[in-house]
């Protein structure tokens, strides 16, 4: 009897013991989804009904279901002009791109699937590219946006150590692949909405 009481004493401390070391994992878990709960947040769309990502984006957003459609298909449907796009590899050091977008928007729809084609061939590293996602006012919960005056979407933003070269807003002058190499050869460049 004794052994019993023993043996199922022995057993209950490692039952705990073993349930203690579930939660810690749990709260890790629950930590690290917290941790990147401010990327791809959905937000409803009042405007257009639906949803739309709002803050802080990556690629793995616009790749989700709610817009995989219209991201696949730009993508597919830009034709790179694979001579500029060499020329932007030889130029693309110390660069960062700053994008705001509405998933709400078709000149965001039609152009950052295109932008993220260049990237690609550029091989451009996904660490120097920042992207959010506005609300049809242009804002966003947290700021992002203050003293960057975004009035139209995309705005696309080329800086070059950290200070803003230039901006591509809304859509192209040329084609996005040489309104990009126009103003990282530092060439004049005045977007669609510029006196």
């Amino acid at each position: 009897m004794k052994q019993t009481i023993f043996l199922l004493s022995l057993l209950l401390v490692f039952a705990c013991r073993s349930n203690g070391d579930t939660q810690d994992s749990s709260e890790e878990t629950t930590l690290e989804i917290e941790t990147n709960s401010e990327l791809n947040i959905l937000v409803p769309d009042e405007e257009d009904g639906g949803e739309m990502l709002l803050g802080k984006i990556n690629r793995k957003g616009l790749e989700t279901e709610l817009f995989r459609e219209w991201f696949d298909e730009n993508y597919k449907a830009h034709v790179l002009d694979t001579v500029t796009v060499d020329s932007l590899i030889e130029l693309q050091n110390d660069l960062t791109i700053k994008v705001f977008m509405g998933t709400w928007c078709e000149d965001s729809q039609r152009e950052v699937p295109a932008l993220f084609k260049i990237l690609d061939a550029m091989q451009f590293e996904e660490k120097n590219l920042e992207m959010i996602a506005v609300s049809h006012d242009k804002d966003t919960p947290q700021g992002y946006e203050n003293d960057l005056k975004i009035e139209y979407v995309p705005t696309i933003i080329l800086s070059k150590p950290g200070i803003e070269t230039n901006r591509i807003v809304e859509y192209p002058q040329q084609t996005l692949e040489k309104d990009l190499l126009q103003i990282l050869k530092g060439k004049p460049y005045k977007h669609a909405y510029q006196d």
